[in-house]
């Protein structure tokens, strides 16, 4: 069986990512299943986040890996909606998520956006803190390779989710 591609959209909160995952599944020809940090997040109980925030999540970012190479080895394509951060509780952050899905097609994709308009957005969204997007930043995995770069401050969630599909499947 054909495993199906794995697309990871790395980019601190308010960058775009959710706006493109909505994008990219309204597309016709193309189908993904996904997967997300905040959907996992919700799986721990809110009293073990508050005793031990990054030891709970890191061990959920992980299940959430082998739950995209699941699908992903059963022939689905797959989003993945999520930030690699370099946290002493998960790192090498960036090396196991290559190490868990180095047998299936993954591409990253950067999803920027400049940190002042993150914080107008988180602002606006008031579900975020303002420097919320610049403390991720800080804790983001260096070095990654990625396959395509989306500016969500210069297109728009539909225009970056075609440019996603043109880059990477045609």
């Amino acid at each position: 069986m054909k495993k199906g591609r794995i697309i990871f959209l790395n980019g601190v909160t308010s960058a775009g990512k959710t706006s493109i995952v909505e994008a990219l599944q309204d597309q016709e020809d193309i189908f993904f299943y996904v997967v997300a940090n905040d959907l996992f997040q919700e799986m721990i109980g809110e009293k073990y986040l508050q005793e031990n925030y990054w030891k709970y999540l890191s061990e959920v970012i992980i299940m959430m890996y082998h739950t995209a190479k699941l699908y992903s080895d059963m022939g689905k394509n797959v989003l993945i909606d999520g930030i690699l951060v370099d946290r002493e509780e998960i790192k090498p952050h960036y090396h196991q998520l290559l190490e868990i899905l180095k047998n299936n097609p993954l591409d990253i994709v950067e999803v920027y956006c400049p940190l002042d308009i993150c914080k107008q957005r988180n602002r606006i969204r008031g579900d975020r803190y303002e420097t919320q997007s610049q403390e991720q930043y800080d804790l983001m995995a260096k070095n990654i390779k990625y396959s395509v770069r989306v500016d969500t401050s210069i297109y728009n969630s539909e225009e970056c989710a075609k440019e996603i599909i043109r880059e990477l499947f045609h």
